[in-house]
């Protein structure tokens, strides 16, 4: 581990040197490694002239960086800050991380306390007096990847949990059991929303507790993937001789006689939930695809258009989507959070519907 942690080090802070050489009139020395100075170790220190005026660079080097270790990190740079500028105040002190990724909301952590970072993508901050660097990449593909990830599949049931009952404390197998995952799902997303300082804890081993801390963060992230995807199948019908206002109940008769599943969503939806809109002219809904699914459609007499269609239908093969549906009147509607994500890229005036319904209904 030794050796494998001196690597990742000498790499890192290789990328930045190389990083800091191209920079316009700035000159950066070799590095030291390992200074013990003023009674404190750092990773790294490196030497810059930018602008005629020397800086030093205190270097500490990790490999994947997220919020909730900025704040040890922040602690261990301000113990050698403090022993360094107790002896010279004079000279241009700038803390850095360095790593191969750092989350956006270390970033933003560390900009908060101006505290240089550096990840190996290319992205660059050094707020340093008289010279200000700011060079933002985009996040590494594995650290994007496994963000992509918490939105999909089983990871993004226990999301809709902890957001439908944000201010409630769960056990792992509490969690489970509400977003109907398993438990190492369930304990994997907690662990990753923690990395991202999204969820907090209380009580150690069996007893641990945890719940949403940052809705708001979490709920922005969701809206990036959900909008950075591409459109998930929709097919398009329309209904004859049936007025758009009470389609919704006629698609709920024909999916009872039918037993399928289904949940209204977009606009139907949000009308009902927090109204916004003056008229809608169709029904969406999830929907998953098969005989029954079929049949159901065929008893209401929709037939496939590309123009015109008063019904869309969303295949839904995963239980997550209609997780927490809430009834009204005879139909089913996809929870408040479901259908704010489903508008988001309806088209038209749905995307202010769905931060209407986000304001007045989800309240995050």
């Amino acid at each position: 581990m030794a050796n494998e942690h001196q690597t990742l080090e000498r790499d890192t802070v290789q990328k930045l040197l190389e990083t800091l050489q191209a920079l316009p009139q700035v000159h950066a020395d070799m590095p030291v490694w390992h200074p013990v100075r003023y009674g404190r170790e750092i990773d790294a220190e490196i030497d810059i002239v930018a602008a005629d005026q020397k800086h030093v660079l205190l270097i500490e080097v990790k490999k994947d960086v997220y919020p909730r270790d900025v704040r040890q990190i922040l602690w261990q740079l301000k113990q050698y800050i403090d022993a360094a500028r107790s002896r010279d105040q004079s000279i241009s002190i700038v803390p850095l991380l360095a790593a191969q990724s750092i989350s956006v909301g270390a970033k933003d952590l560390l900009k908060e306390q101006r505290v240089g970072y550096f990840g190996t993508g290319g992205s660059l901050f050094i707020p340093a007096h008289g010279a200000y660097f700011y060079i933002e990449k985009p996040p590494p593909k594995t650290l994007a990847k496994s963000i992509r990830a918490l939105f999909t599949g089983k990871s993004s049931q226990v999301l809709h949990a902890l957001l439908h009952r944000r201010d409630s404390w769960f056990s792992v197998k509490e969690l489970a059991e509400c977003a109907k995952v398993s438990p190492a799902t369930a304990s994997e997303t907690l662990t990753e929303l923690e990395r991202l300082d999204w969820a907090s804890s209380k009580g150690q081993g069996p007893s641990k507790e945890r719940r949403l801390s940052a809705p708001t963060a979490l709920l922005n992230e969701w809206k990036k993937q959900v909008l950075a995807i591409r459109q998930v199948p929709i097919r398009r019908y329309y209904v004859p001789a049936t007025d758009v206002n009470v389609l919704p109940d006629h698609l709920a008769g024909a999916c009872d006689a039918f037993n399928v599943e289904y949940v209204i969503t977009q606009e139907a939806a949000a009308q009902l939930y927090a109204p916004f809109l003056s008229t809608i002219s169709r029904v969406a809904c999830r929907m998953p695809p098969g005989r029954d699914a079929e049949a159901a459609l065929s008893k209401l007499e929709a037939r496939v258009v590309t123009e015109g269609a008063n019904l869309l239908v969303i295949e839904t093969k995963s239980q997550g989507e209609f997780l927490f549906k809430e009834r009204y009147g005879s139909v089913w509607l996809a929870n408040p959070v479901q259908v704010y994500l489903d508008l988001l890229r309806s088209g038209g005036r749905a995307p202010e519907a769905a931060e209407h319904l986000r304001r007045e209904r989800i309240g995050v």
